[in-house]
């Protein structure tokens, strides 16, 4: 599997994208075990409001806990602890976030999440994160405005394209 990795990014990348929702990025040493992986290692891990990551995680996976903290409530985020939880809904609104997201980090694209995507295995009905992201994520983006009407941490994200 070969995805993009956050060592090929900058190091600051990620905490300047995530500044101001409340997420701490904890970085770990290398072969270190990442608290909170639902993956297991090298995935992105998530506790509480920490991010766990090592400069072996995908980027795609760093972003997608990242955004499922994101779309989740408070009371959910104070027991978080490895298993995000939500419904299929609210996974395909993790996935486009995660999408729209990609080209904020610098270093990044929608275009390279879309390939990672499709090299670690996402599977859409339509064969290809692209081809999901254009033209059958209806249920995400309504899922994600119903949200941004309610969620604070969306609101700070003023031109996401919903």
């Amino acid at each position: 599997m070969n995805v993009t990795l956050l060592n090929e990014l900058r190091k600051q990348a990620l905490e300047q994208l995530l500044a101001g929702f409340d997420l701490l990025v904890h970085w770990l040493p290398a072969n270190a075990p990442i608290p909170g992986s639902y993956w297991g290692e090298p995935e992105a891990g998530l506790v509480g409001n920490t991010l766990y990551v090592r400069n072996d995680t995908p980027v795609h996976s760093a972003l997608h806990e990242a955004c499922h903290y994101l779309l989740m409530d408070n009371a959910r985020r104070l027991a978080l602890s490895r298993d995000a939880g939500g419904s299929d809904t609210e996974e395909n609104a993790v996935c486009y976030l995660q999408c729209l997201l990609a080209d904020r980090l610098a270093g990044y694209s929608r275009m390279q999440m879309f390939a990672d995507m499709d090299a670690w295995g996402y599977h859409f009905i339509l064969g290809s994160a692209a081809a999901w992201f254009a033209r059958d994520s209806d249920d995400a983006q309504a899922w994600l405005r119903q949200q941004r009407a309610l969620n604070a941490k969306l609101k700070a994200l003023p031109d996401l394209a919903l």
